[in-house]
């Protein structure tokens, strides 16, 4: 018998739910100072934590199963059929591959980051284990497109909620001073584009290009909600099948590619393949899909059992994770440097990266208002490439620690 207050599927579903809607509702509602340096993804991940820690809902359950199984990739397809790539590079041009270059530097700065904890002698004060490496791949999937890519490469790397919460504390640790960084860096626009030998007539460009792109959605009609349906439905059905039928990959004696792994990459793969098709102009997908993962984060958090949890390790990652952002910054001037871009683009790039969706569009407007809609472009492109990459990093640091 469950020692639970609640224990039934629906009912822990809606906690989960009432959490969410809690969070943004208080947000909206009291436009308070602390959400803008903690944003609700925080308290919606940390409020189950101590309703599952204090007996209030249980650490396993059904509504979790079905989260992770069901949710996770619907949330994928929903997001991933929105993505836009021609009309990113119509409008920031060379800004896209500064991007993809930062993008590099995640994975290549993950792999690195984690070789030198590895590599340090932490104990007994900072032990980072060996398997870290999923952290370190959950952390990357955020930091190459966002809290989506974070989460579904959490799943891919079959990370336990710890390694979610580290992710989730570095994130937002280098956040707060990543983000000041990138806005405040419109200060030296005129020295930065001289530095760099950006041409004259590169933003006046930029500016034309996005305005002729029109990001109006019409509203959705039953139809259109339900190709939604079947499209993010069929694709999940679909890879979860196979998924359970390909064989697993295993290299030098470690399993590389799961089940798990295989559904999060066959799903990513469907939904990009339809974003090539008229599918991608069906409107209401991304707010659909951000509820989602929004619920998903939620569900995360009520499996942490904070009597396992190791606050010097976290310590240990927070401090390798501000070495990890200082490596995506050089890979990001590095491609600044030879594409020769200007400092807008390269905040812009920059925080399509490691802020996603949600901080690319603020950069964007304090730098240039225009190339608000061409940011969001560009954090998509980050969530198209997120589930592979951080899968990638966080594959690559478990053939490192053996």
């Amino acid at each position: 018998m469950s020692t639970t207050l609640i224990s039934s599927p629906a009912g822990v579903m809606t906690v989960l739910v009432a959490v969410v809607a809690f969070w943004f509702w208080l947000e909206r509602r009291s436009q308070a100072k602390i959400f803008e340096y903690l944003p609700p993804l925080i308290f919606i991940y940390a409020s189950p934590v101590l309703l599952s820690n204090f007996g209030m809902i249980p650490f396993e359950n059904g509504a979790y199963d079905f989260l992770r199984h069901y949710g996770l990739p619907v949330f994928i397809v929903l997001m991933l059929i929105k993505v836009d790539v021609l009309s990113a590079v119509r409008i920031m041009g060379k800004g896209v591959f500064v991007m993809l270059i930062g993008s590099v530097g995640v994975v290549l700065g993950g792999v690195l980051a984690y070789t030198l904890g590895q590599s340090i002698d932490w104990a007994p004060y900072f032990p980072l284990p060996k398997d870290s490496w999923r952290a370190f791949g959950t952390l990357a999937g955020s930091w190459i497109g966002g809290t989506g890519n974070m989460t579904a490469a959490h799943a891919g790397l079959e990370g336990t909620a710890g390694d979610l919460t580290m992710a989730a504390a570095a994130d937002q640790m280098v956040y707060l001073i990543w983000l000041p960084i990138l806005l405040g860096s419109k200060a030296f626009a005129d020295r930065f584009n001289r530095w760099m030998k950006v041409p004259s007539d590169r933003i006046e460009q930029m500016e034309q290009a996005a305005g002729e792109f029109d990001s109006k959605e019409s509203a959705p009609t039953m139809t259109s909600l339900l190709y939604l349906a079947l499209l993010a439905i069929g694709f999940t059905s679909i890879s979860l099948a196979l998924s359970e039928v390909l064989p697993p990959v295993v290299i030098g004696g470690a399993t590389v590619i799961t089940a798990g792994t295989w559904l999060i990459l066959l799903v990513t793969t469907f939904a990009l393949l339809a974003s090539v098709t008229p599918a991608r102009k069906l409107p209401a997908a991304q707010p659909i899909a951000m509820a989602i993962i929004y619920v998903y984060v939620a569900r995360v958090g009520a499996t942490m059992d904070l009597s396992e949890a190791s606050f010097a390790t976290m310590g240990a990652f927070v401090m390798m994770a501000y070495v990890w952002i200082m490596i995506h910054a050089i890979f990001i001037l590095a491609g600044a440097w030879l594409f020769r871009v200007d400092v807008h683009t390269v905040a812009i790039a920059s925080a399509a990266n490691i802020g996603g969706a949600a901080s690319a569009p603020i950069v964007a407007a304090h730098h240039r208002e225009t190339l608000v809609p061409a940011s969001i472009l560009m954090a998509l492109i980050g969530y198209a490439l997120g589930n592979y990459l951080a899968i990638l990093t966080g594959r690559i640091g478990q053939l490192i620690g053996g």
